[in-house]
């Protein structure tokens, strides 16, 4: 893959200590050996009775922990925080650094006190707390082809993710996304192997940069192994009867297995990656959390993965209705820690069982434990005397100018022009009057999308701090009058008219969509502007391709944004010609959803915009 130097304004050359002089991020991690810490491990190990054992292999979540004493009492591996599971103190970010906190102290308590591991999805920056700098969705990054960029960006979501006191983030999601009515296509960096292998290794190097020995890094998570990007529309049933496919099946036999959905993990193995969560779906009718060929065969053996695998959330009891045989299949498959938010006791319960019975071996026990532990130990969490708790100092640069400015960075790079009639881009600041219309020009909620603060997003101030691209155009062009109205009233006069549309914010499963249309609301706003002859450039907000319709003539320039995050100023550099729109489509856009699903290197191919499309301004 083409590489770009990555570039930076002067604000991130004075704050910039993730990178390298010359403004070049390291590819080079200084990661130990995971298998290497066995030998410090093992007399620990040896300590462990068989339920501290089973306790260091299921994670709960904060919300559903019975009592706080149970992280102790059970010897709790892991504690996650689900999508919006805030802590009961609130979403600040000392609520959650003293929640953290507090839960490890806890957890220190336990007979060996071996800490717990924090984890939370921080798939687009720290965006599970009020006031973190949230980056575009991994779509959009996958349209700069700047892995520099994406190293850079991990680093800076392990600074704001450990200023939390948090060790472990359910991220990069390395999918291969095949069909857009997918409602997770956002998380998945391109619909091209290599390109999500090249961005997804890059992102493990970013978060846990300086090897995971680094305090200041986190301990990454490769998602979801194997094949979630290329389930069947219609396996699934969503709760209303209609058709889906978030946790479906994958149809496909191994060699294409290999081909499309494999390599993100061998590059991120290859990057040192130290988990990696094993997805819900189905291959060819079996579920992956029970695949010893994909667990043990391919993953552990063949590619040497020597970190853990941790379910996804509460993905073990679909292998089987019979939870005892799911577990059993699960774990013997090579599961090594399970996603168990409220049934931990359950858990430990049942897989004690199992192993007295010898329906799980001790072995198996103890490799799983050996490889949570090898994860603790390079992160230093097993040295006696060593601080556990969060480094507070990283609070002053949470959220700050620094790392606002790389996700302004972000968003540049992220844009595609698709359309540019006439050159009606760059916006000139000459002009008279600009109209801005649409539900998403002043919307910090819908330009984040899903998995920011609450698990499915939501419209309006889900977040503080950052711009809407309302208020970035405004701060870029400060001496011309920009008038806004959401039905677009008001556009007579104006020199041109911005219409920002696309989708409201959404996540897995209830982002499963049939139809990927423009809305008929946006349809009918970009009508009524088209009729009052005042030029429109229309910027799509969304987490894949739409399916433009008349809206391709009716806007004399299209732009598509993504989901770019909170800072939309870096929307306002690109459209006002500061920064030419260097972005190219990591996803092919179709025509109509008749050719859904389409990817490049299909036999028929014939999208509207192909897969590497994306128009300059003109000298």
């Amino acid at each position: 893959m083409h590489r770009r130097q990555f570039c930076h304004s002067a604000l991130m050359i004075t704050a910039s200590s993730w990178l390298l002089p010359g403004g070049s991020v390291s590819a080079q991690t200084t990661q130990r050996s995971l298998a290497a810490e066995d030998s410090r491990i093992k007399p620990l190990l040896a300590k462990m009775t068989l339920d501290e054992k089973l306790g260091q292999m299921v994670q709960a979540e904060l919300g559903n922990l019975k009592d706080e004493a149970d992280i102790s009492k059970y010897s709790l591996g892991s504690v996650l925080s689900g999508g919006g599971a805030d802590p009961a103190e609130g979403n600040s970010l000392q609520a959650w650094t003293d929640t953290v906190d507090r839960l490890i102290a806890q957890s220190r308590k336990s007979r060996l006190g071996i800490p717990v591991l924090y984890g939370v999805d921080a798939v687009h920056g720290h965006g599970n707390v009020l006031g973190a700098t949230v980056y575009p969705h991994n779509i959009g990054l996958g349209c700069t082809r700047n892995a520099a960029l994406v190293e850079a960006l991990g680093h800076v979501t392990a600074l704001e993710v450990r200023a939390s006191g948090i060790h472990w983030t359910f991220a990069p999601c390395v999918a291969v996304p095949r069909d857009d009515r997918w409602g997770r296509t956002y998380e998945g960096f391109s619909e091209d192997p290599a390109l999500v292998a090249e961005l997804g290794a890059a992102a493990v190097r970013g978060m846990q940069q300086g090897g995971l020995q680094n305090p200041q890094a986190v301990l990454a998570c490769a998602k979801h192994y194997v094949g979630d990007g290329g389930t069947s529309w219609g396996s699934t049933k969503r709760r209303d009867g209609s058709s889906g496919m978030d946790q479906g099946n994958t149809e496909i036999d191994e060699a294409g297995l290999r081909k499309v959905h494999l390599p993100g993990y061998q590059a991120a193995v290859a990057a040192g990656v130290g988990s990696i969560m094993v997805s819900y779906n189905s291959w060819n009718g079996v579920k992956a959390s029970g695949i010893a060929h994909l667990l043990t065969d391919i993953l552990k053996k063949e590619l040497g993965f020597e970190g853990f695998l941790v379910s996804d959330y509460y993905a073990i009891g679909q292998i089987d209705s019979d939870y005892k045989k799911a577990l059993m299949l699960s774990i013997n498959a090579g599961m090594d820690m399970a996603m168990e938010p409220a049934q931990y006791q359950r858990f430990i319960t049942t897989l004690r069982e199992l192993v007295q019975e010898g329906s799980v071996s001790m072995a198996r026990i103890d490799d799983a434990v050996t490889r949570i532990l090898r994860v603790k130990s390079v992160m230093g969490l097993l040295d006696a005397g060593r601080e556990q708790l969060a480094d507070r100092k990283l609070h002053a640069s949470f959220g700050g100018a620094a790392h606002r400015e790389l996700a302004r960075t972000a968003v540049r790079e992220s844009l595609v022009l698709l359309k540019n009639d006439k050159q009606i881009l760059p916006l000139k600041r000459s002009a008279r009057r600009i109209h801005v219309a649409g539900i998403g020009a002043d919307d910090i909620g819908m330009q984040c999308g899903g998995w920011t603060v609450e698990w499915q997003g939501k419209m309006g101030a889900v977040t503080s701090g950052g711009t809407t691209i309302l208020q970035g155009l405004r701060y870029a062009a400060p001496k011309t009058t920009i008038t806004y109205a959401v039905d677009g009233k008001g556009v007579e006069g104006a020199d041109v008219c911005v219409v920002v549309a696309g989708e409201t914010p959404y996540a897995e499963g209830v982002g499963d969509k049939a139809d990927l249309s423009l809305s008929a609301d946006d349809l009918a706003l970009l009508a009524r502007m088209q009729q009052s002859g005042v030029p429109v450039v229309l910027l799509v907000l969304s987490g894949r391709p739409q399916i433009l319709g008349a809206a391709l003539d009716q806007a004399a320039a299209i732009v598509a944004a993504w989901l770019p995050g909170t800072e939309g100023l870096g929307v306002a550099d690109v459209l006002f010609g500061d920064h030419a729109p260097t972005g190219k489509l990591s996803v092919s856009w179709p025509r109509t959803m008749a050719q859904e699903p389409v990817n490049v290197g299909d036999a028929k191919y014939d999208p509207l915009f192909p897969y590497g499309y994306g128009l300059g301004y003109k000298a």
